[in-house]
């Protein structure tokens, strides 16, 4: 790999699969982050369906997956013992405390995080504490792009509708 950090994924087409899966990784974590850009605080909370999903509570979410995957799942901790929520529905509740600058640094925070604490595994190597059992972390991978990239989807959709308003 070059000197610098790989930021897309054109840039990693013929590296090893571990560099595509982390530039992957951090472009739909930023995707996520930036659907905040230029919002009030009041756009961000804005709820436009049944369910808590706001576009701050996706990136208030995102924090906590990034928390359950690299943090529960490669540590053992207990989510009372990250402080993080016991189920993924909580983690979409805003506390009055949460503004777009909080969440946002929280959610960079919990990527750097991530980053660290998977920094000296291989894909192939096993995670031991998600309630499914031992994981390879290939395979965490795959879930948070999947999880990501859904929720890019959402926050696409949601921001349209809130800058349409």
């Amino acid at each position: 790999m070059s000197s610098h950090a790989a930021t897309s994924a054109e840039e990693v087409i013929d590296q090893p699969a571990r560099a595509q899966f982390e530039v992957f990784l951090d472009e739909h974590r930023r995707a996520l982050n930036d659907c905040l850009d230029g919002l009030t605080e009041e756009q961000a909370r804005r709820s436009l369906v049944p369910s808590r999903t706001t576009l701050l509570g996706l990136v208030k979410h995102a924090t906590f997956v990034e928390k359950v995957w690299f943090d529960e799942a490669v540590t053992c901790r207990s989510r009372a013992e990250i402080g993080i929520p016991a189920t993924p529905d909580e983690s979409f509740v805003l506390d009055d405390d949460d503004t777009v600058a909080t969440v946002r640094r929280a959610h960079d925070e919990a990527c750097e995080a991530s980053r660290r604490a998977t920094a000296s595994l291989g894909l192939g190597d096993m995670v031991h504490g998600n309630r499914r059992g031992p994981l390879p972390l290939r395979w965490v991978y795959l879930h948070m792009l999947r999880e990501l990239a859904q929720h890019c989807g959402h926050a696409d959709i949601l921001r349209e509708q809130v800058l349409s308003e």
